[in-house]
């Protein structure tokens, strides 16, 4: 099965399974709206539990820090959510490299919020038009929208593994 498909059939049968069923005029958008609903709350409550002093972590020399992943997580949050909102995105301030936990939680927060605003009207109507993807690239909504949701699905995945190195539980093993 292609991946694209297979990650829409998830995301479709979470929604199921979780009762959140979709708009019938517009389940694609339903289920990426979901989608970022999940993975704010994921990603702030891994923001939350990793402590400060651990911000810095990173498994390997190669890999990014935890830190890291946050910020990135951040400023992706923003490019993503503009191109599928058709919005522009927000003017942040640079937090730099090595940020504090707390501006980190706080960005992070920022961003998810300016991404539920940003699709609250999306629909499927135009799942073909061409946005903004980094830089001069263009895809199609649709694409950019199987796009973030492998983002943020992947990245929560290494912050996971991140928080059970230091001995702590992932927000989604706590249910």
């Amino acid at each position: 099965m292609n991946p694209s498909l297979s990650l829409f059939a998830l995301a479709a049968w979470s929604l199921v399974a979780t009762g959140d069923l979709p708009n019938a005029a517009s389940p694609v958008s339903d289920a990426v709206r979901a989608s970022v609903k999940r993975a704010a709350g994921n990603f702030i409550a891994a923001a939350e539990d990793m402590p400060a002093g651990k911000y810095g972590y990173k498994p390997t020399p190669a890999q990014m820090s935890f830190g890291d992943v946050i910020g990135h997580m951040a400023a992706g949050n923003d490019v993503y959510c503009s191109g599928l909102g058709g919005v522009a995105p927000p003017k942040r301030a640079d937090l730099g490299a090595g940020a504090s936990k707390e501006k980190l939680v706080a960005r992070l927060r920022e961003t998810f919020q300016f991404c539920e605003t940003a699709l609250a009207k999306v629909d499927d109507s135009r799942l073909e038009e061409s946005v903004p993807y980094f830089g001069d690239e263009t895809v199609s909504r649709g694409s950019l929208m199987v796009s973030a949701a492998e983002e943020w699905a992947g990245h929560y995945s290494q912050i996971a593994v991140y928080l059970r190195i230091n001995g702590l539980v992932p927000a989604t093993a706590k249910r």
